[in-house]
């Protein structure tokens, strides 16, 4: 139908009447957006509208012309040859016209023509030097002519700047541009000042030192009352460290966490800690600061930030009576004089405290770990068992499990925060035991290899907090961990002996039922230890599995193997863009796992849409508590250019609400363009509802 109008439309745009000629023009434009290899007949009709006098004509002219350039390179060709200095005339003499009652709003004459011709100019200008210096002088006198005191102005002059940071590069324009916007920045009008935060989040990259300029306006565009102003003015402010002015910024930044508002300082913390460990010219100076954020905002600060604190801190030998004094100033700042027995009364409160997570209970001493033989929490009871065994019965592998800890290796924490190493817990082999969340660990581990104390090897310090376990035998919990170690087969009679339990075939150290309960029968003292773990009344232990095994773990602490990522096509789901950005789509495709509602595999797809090629590419990922998340590693951690190629990742989420919450997940994600490091975050809820 398009089709069969368009050659009466095209007649009508010369038509003797201006409102005929208008409305030929608006249908002109939903014609090329129908059907855009109609383009080329519009172009000299669109032309000639571009020099009308009546205002309403040159307005939809001056628009079809626009979409004109965008569906037809051969039309932008043309425009930009022949219109771009007649545009430029049109321009000048709207910007010098006298006063008009018909066209004026707030004093300005026609903004809605002032916005649509920058606008045009913009997209003739992109990529075109010879135009670019045509339109130079104009967006000059634009800038500088207009009045920023009423709304209509500020929205021409918005357009001015986007028109300057569009068109090839003028420096000087470009910071007259970056200066309306530092102008914004001082309006009252929150939504002017949130318009130039985000005009100079893009100029950031253009002209950094021009932006640098305003950098005391930005940060107190930080303590604003408005939380879409304060975050968007923290996201710039991160943008503008670098290493000439990471103290001062840093310093401003810690002095407004101690008055922010509660909601704030988490967001403000994150971002403070991100700035010191990427940026700190010394290690006393990351140690001090590091300090200062924990004291201020000790419950905001996450576990991955004070274990990486550790790390520095057992790296630097030199610095350790320095960091032990500067904590035990902190401590005293927060109340009266502190001794040691104010020290031991704290600690034995923090225990039995009902808010305390696990981590923390499980850091006992004897009296304390024969309390929870009995929890009904089977980790803490776990632990009560097996340190209270050590205590008891086993003297002569005390001293081993006491030595000083070895000095964790920086470098390798520093490259597995960053993804580029796999978080292995040990590197001896043996053969491996699959635990529930998908954590391979070695069968038949010795206690002293578990517990890691004597390896070179040591792992770095998980990130999740979740319980005493992964910190004291190495072996990473988190539901969204993707890699484990593996230990030594031979010294399963020392684990076994902890837990009382007599000693497996030495031909399988899988550890199956029939073997496990063939072994109970032999040694009646063990079976005595296994009952009282799970029933006082038990006459024995049965375990059963339709494999026709299970591993001894899952009987002591509910590990049963966990499933790797199955390949099955499952239910259909739609595909959904989870999240995107002027640079970047990510898609997830959705399946399910055969008579498993619970688990969600995604496959989730990332496409670069800009024109530069992404390098060290990582995708994070953190759900809720209720949800458990495991990454397989990406196809590639290179991204190619404008959608030329595309990187890969498989993720399986287990959704232990299923039915009653939905999937719910925050994304980070980190690549460097031409060398610098770039982060975009967000948060995904636009999942199947039924998944």
């Amino acid at each position: 139908m398009a089709r069969d109008l368009a050659p009466d439309v095209e007649r009508l745009l010369q038509f003797r009447d201006p409102n005929i000629r208008k409305k030929a023009a608006l249908c002109s434009i939903r014609i090329v957006k129908k059907v855009p290899d109609l383009a080329e007949n519009f172009i000299n009709p669109a032309a000639s509208l571009l020099k009308e006098k009546h205002h309403g004509v040159l307005l939809t002219g001056i628009q079809l012309c626009t979409d004109l350039c965008r569906v037809s390179a051969e039309a932008l060709e043309y425009f930009r040859k022949k219109c771009t200095e007649g545009l430029v005339k049109v321009l000048k003499d709207v910007v010098n016209s006298p006063y008009a009652p018909e066209y004026d709003i707030s004093g300005i004459a026609d903004p809605f023509l002032h916005i649509r011709l920058l606008r045009l100019l913009r997209v003739l200008g992109q990529g075109d030097a010879d135009a670019s210096d045509c339109m130079n002088d104009i967006l000059a006198q634009v800038a500088t002519k207009t009045e920023s005191n009423k709304n209509a102005g500020n929205a021409i002059l918005y357009e001015c700047v986007e028109t300057i940071m569009s068109i090839e590069d003028n420096s000087g324009l470009r910071v007259l541009a970056i200066n309306i916007l530092g102008r914004f920045l001082s309006n009252r009008d929150n939504n002017i000042r949130y318009v130039a935060l985000n005009m100079l989040m893009k100029a950031i990259t253009v002209d950094t030192q021009a932006v640098q300029r305003h950098r005391p306006t930005i940060l107190e565009c930080v303590k604003d009352s408005d939380a879409s102003i304060r975050k968007r003015a923290l996201e710039l402010v991160y943008l503008l460290v670098n290493e000439s002015n990471v103290k001062p910024l840093t310093k401003e930044l810690i002095e407004y966490l101690e008055v922010s508002d509660q909601e704030f300082k988490g967001d403000l913390t994150a971002k403070i800690c991100s700035i010191v460990e990427k940026l700190s010219p010394e290690k006393i100076w990351y140690i001090d600061q590091m300090l200062k954020v924990l004291s201020e905002a000790g419950n905001y600060v996450k576990d991955e930030v004070w274990h990486a604190l550790i790390v520095v801190i057992t790296n630097a030998s030199n610095l350790h009576g320095y960091t032990v004094r500067s904590l035990y100033r902190a401590v005293q700042t927060s109340g009266e004089q502190v001794t040691e027995s104010d020290a031991v009364d704290v600690i034995e409160v923090a225990i039995k405290h009902h808010t305390t997570d696990l981590t923390t209970r499980a850091m006992r001493i004897k009296d304390i770990i024969v309390q929870d033989k009995g929890n009904l929490v089977l980790e803490l009871q776990q632990r009560s068992i097996e340190f209270n065994s050590v205590i008891e019965k086993h003297q002569n592998i005390r001293s081993a499990l006491v030595e000083k800890m070895p000095v964790l290796d920086e470098a390798t924490y520093s490259g597995r925060r960053a993804g580029s190493l796999p978080a292995a817990v040990s590197t001896s082999q043996g053969a491996a035991l699959n635990l529930s969340n998908g954590v391979a660990k070695a069968a038949a581990a010795p206690l002293v290899d578990l517990l890691d104390l004597s390896s070179d090897d040591t792992p770095a310090p998980s990130s999740s907090g979740n319980d005493f376990l992964q910190d004291l035998l190495g072996v990473d919990l988190s539901p969204a961990s993707s890699q484990a170690g593996q230990a030594q087969k031979s010294g399963t009679d020392v684990l076994l002996d902890l837990l009382s339990i007599g000693s497996p075939s030495a031909q399988d150290s899988s550890f199956t039922p029939n073997a496990l309960s063939k072994s109970s029968q032999d040694d009646k003292t063990s079976i005595g230890a296994l009952e009282r773990l799970f029933s006082p009344s038990a006459p024995s232990i049965q375990a059963s599995s339709p494999a026709g095994g299970s591993p001894m773990v899952d009987l002591l602490d509910g590990f049963a193997s966990g499933p790797p990522l199955p390949e099955t096509n499952g239910p259909a789901y739609p595909s959904v863009v989870a999240f995107e950005s002027s640079s970047l789509r990510v898609m997830f495709n959705f399946s399910k796992q055969p008579g498993n509602p619970q688990t969600t595999l995604i496959e989730a797809t990332f496409m670069n849409k800009s024109s530069v090629i992404y390098t060290d590419f990582i995708f994070q990922a953190a759900v809720p508590k209720f949800l458990q998340l495991h990454l397989d590693p990406a196809s590639s951690n290179s991204l190619p250019e404008s959608g030329n190629g595309s990187i890969t990742q498989k993720l399986r989420v287990t959704n232990s609400q299923h039915g009653k919450k939905a999937l719910v997940m925050r994304i980070r994600i980190n690549y460097k363009v031409n060398s610098k490091d770039t982060l975009e975050e967000g948060q995904i809820g636009n999942f199947p509802r039924d998944l």
